[in-house]
């Protein structure tokens, strides 16, 4: 009985922690998403994870944001059939690991500068960013700290319950 309790708990727990570890990445930080801002720079700053999202904020009406392939990124031109963000305050989850473009269409806005490219990283906690330690090394169990986390509280959970 116990040992089930414990699963439950550990998969409930799961759901709930993993989704949790995902960042929100305000594009520009403070600044937003406006001319005149170093969005290389930025992009540098950041680790983009499988999960996290992207917002970009600004003056509905005076930007906008594409998605883009690289050609139209590099051209400062969007692709056929692709529709701008205009909201102002646009959400993008990044769903998939690789190399991302994003520019706003406004004038000559992307030609200005206006313009981020971001590398996605598979997921925190998978086992493709799991650290690897050389052979022989003294390095820990190789369990990510969100993994490490979710089974910490599972298994307070499960004391919680099997004491209650």
């Amino acid at each position: 009985m116990a040992s089930k309790t414990f699963l439950i708990a550990l998969v409930v727990v799961s759901m709930v922690v993993a989704p949790a570890m995902a960042t929100e990445h305000l594009v520009g930080d403070d600044e937003g998403w406006k001319l005149k801002f170093d969005y290389n720079k930025w992009a540098e700053s950041k680790e983009f994870h499988v999960g996290d999202k992207l917002i970009f904020k600004y003056k509905e009406g005076v930007h906008n944001v594409y998605k883009a392939d690289l050609t139209a990124f590099q051209n400062c031109a969007p692709g056929a059939n692709v529709e701008p963000l205009t909201s102002g305050n646009d959400v993008i989850e990044l769903k998939t690991p690789g190399k991302k473009w994003y520019f706003c269409g406004i004038k000559t806005h992307c030609d200005q500068g206006m313009k981020v490219a971001v590398n996605v990283l598979p997921e925190v906690g998978s086992p493709s960013t799991a650290p690897s330690s050389p052979p022989g090394s003294s390095a820990s169990s190789g369990i990510s700290p969100p993994k490490f986390v979710a089974v910490m509280v599972a298994a307070f959970a499960m004391f919680l319950i099997t004491t209650a």
